[in-house]
């Protein structure tokens, strides 16, 4: 891997590696550890932290709440945020766009200049497109004389009419990151990146039929148009809703000058943008852990009653438990009961009563399903399966300054910890946005968090040659005319559920029973007659 130069110590970006790599915004601050804690003890120290600090409900098993309705208000009354929960997935969807690290836990003393990440740190969607059809043929739809159409692959699930990623036999899912399989929330936000896609290409089709034999160049067209609409997304819904508003509007303006439309960043001192583009540790390995604490420890998916999903059925998001399949952990295929409806996920034009169900506060309090994941389920106390405490010890073998420090540098008047919390930036950016006023604690981040990824994801924008704000820096989806103003029906705005519309996935309970139905009289039609 090449390596960036040596910037100033003035400048924050002084350790960007080059090769969309990572780097380090604040390079000259020093590393935090815990005060008088020698390495053999870390996990130790932060282990027992997580158990008793960082829990919602500490000794409580995910099934056991998800089955508890006295104890489920009790916490929802506590750590409901306002953002509709399907946020907390987008969230997890993007993360999976931008950085991919497989550097072990156990590693120590970490450079940025010896870690490679395995996504492009820009929003390109690399994640649902892989290589290209070219490249990766496998993700992709031929004709039956073998040319591309311009079309992604998708599966079923098995005697049903509802979608599901492609799999293989062991049904692991065929897509270009397999982190988006991790659990059925985030699978099914894929799929509908894919849906959405090919519904891009059937539009430029059916408006143009002598494009039908041209799959290369409608392929071209439809992920331009759904990139496109991905950035304005993630800059203008997703990230708006998150970060504090004057940080956000002072991050990436909009400029009108001499007649024409330019883009300006308003945080260069933090992240320039410059090429190469690099991913900041400080954002990767902290900032963007925020989501965390958003996640909830069981769904609502659908109104299926006859298979075991409907109203007030909650299913845990992980559960490790010995014979625990009925939750919504991933790597295997969908089952009717895991569909998710999406007006129980996100504010639709069917959205009533109690739903969208609510994300959790950016708080320093984690979900219990978060406290053992299924990945060492055998070994329920192994250190890897508390995410807290993975999270924490990652920072300091990262070597990630302070929260403080951070807060310090970029002007923010550090908040007064405790003595037993823990100085760690991760954990200090989720304090800081448990501490806002009244009514905004836990709804956003603070400033540390808010800077760190509006300054990120705006140079991200900025330095990527080939996004919106580069290519077509007046474009705006209204404009766009493979988008119609139906997709944007929900809110009247672009967001989030203009990817669900275009993908056509269930919205509705009317929806999901619609496909039901259909999938029983298909198969019923589909048996042999005594």
């Amino acid at each position: 891997m090449e390596h960036g130069n040596q910037k100033e110590p003035d400048n924050h970006q002084g350790s960007n590696t080059g090769n969309d790599g990572f780097g380090r915004l604040c390079p000259h601050l020093p590393a935090w550890s815990p005060p008088d804690i020698d390495e053999a003890k870390l996990e130790g120290h932060f282990l027992a932290f997580a158990n008793t600090q960082m829990s919602e409900k500490p000794g409580k098993g995910p099934t056991e709440i998800a089955a508890d309705p006295d104890l489920r208000e009790e916490l929802d009354n506590k750590f409901n945020a306002s953002i509709p929960a399907g946020y907390t997935y987008f969230g997890q969807f993007i993360d999976h766009d931008l950085t991919l690290d497989t550097t072990p836990l156990s590693e120590t003393n970490v450079d940025p200049e010896q870690i490679t990440n395995f996504r492009t740190p820009k929003l390109d969607l690399d994640s649902v497109y892989g290589g290209g059809p070219l490249v990766q043929s496998d993700l992709y739809e031929k004709s039956e004389k073998g040319k591309i159409t311009g079309r992604l692959l998708t599966g079923a699930i098995r005697n049903t009419a509802f979608k599901d990623l492609q799999r293989s036999r062991d049904g692991r899912a065929l897509i270009g990151d397999k982190r988006n399989d991790e659990n059925a929330i985030v699978s099914q936000l894929h799929l509908a990146f894919i849906l959405a896609h090919n519904e891009l290409v059937d539009r430029i089709i059916d408006r143009d039929s002598t494009k039908k034999d041209k799959g290369e160049e409608v392929f071209s067209e439809a992920r331009r148009t759904l990139v496109f609409l991905y950035q304005w997304i993630v800059w203008k819904d997703f990230l708006k809703r998150l970060t504090a508003s004057e940080i956000w509007e002072t991050a990436l303006q909009k400029v009108h000058t001499a007649g024409r439309i330019r883009w300006k960043l308003g945080f260069m001192d933090i992240y320039s943008g410059d090429h190469p583009l690099f991913m900041p540790l400080e954002f990767s390995g902290a900032a963007y852990r925020f989501g965390h604490s958003m996640v909830r420890n069981s769904y609502q998916t659908n109104i299926l009653e006859k298979e075991g999903a409907g109203f007030g059925v909650f299913i845990p998001i992980f559960d490790i438990s010995a014979d625990a399949q009925d939750d919504l952990s991933g790597f295997r295929p969908l089952s009717a009961k895991r569909v998710i409806q999406w007006d129980w996920f996100l504010t639709m034009e069917s959205s009533q009563g109690s739903f969208p169900q609510q994300a959790r506060k950016i708080d320093t309090r984690l979900c219990n399903a978060l406290s053992a994941l299924r990945e060492d389920k055998n070994n329920p106390e192994a250190l890897a399966n508390i995410l807290a405490a993975r999270n924490l010890i990652r920072g300091v073998r990262l070597g990630l300054p302070s929260g403080p420090d951070i807060a310090r540098t970029f002007g923010f008047k550090p908040l007064n910890l405790s003595e037993n919390e823990p100085e760690a930036l991760w954990y200090y950016i989720l304090k800081e946005a448990e501490t806002l006023a009244a009514e905004q604690s836990g709804q956003h981040l603070g400033g540390v968090g808010s800077m760190i990824l509006c300054a990120t994801f705006a140079g991200i924008l900025r330095g990527d040659p080939h996004s919106w704000i580069n290519i077509h820096p007046a474009w705006t989806p209204d404009d766009d005319p493979l988008l119609e103003s139906s997709d944007k029906r929900d809110t009247g705005d672009w967001n989030l559920s203009s990817i669900i519309r275009l993908s056509k996935l269930p919205v509705s309970g009317d929806d999901i029973q619609q496909i039901w139905n259909e999938s029983q009289q298909e198969q019923q039609e589909e048996e042999p007659r005594p």
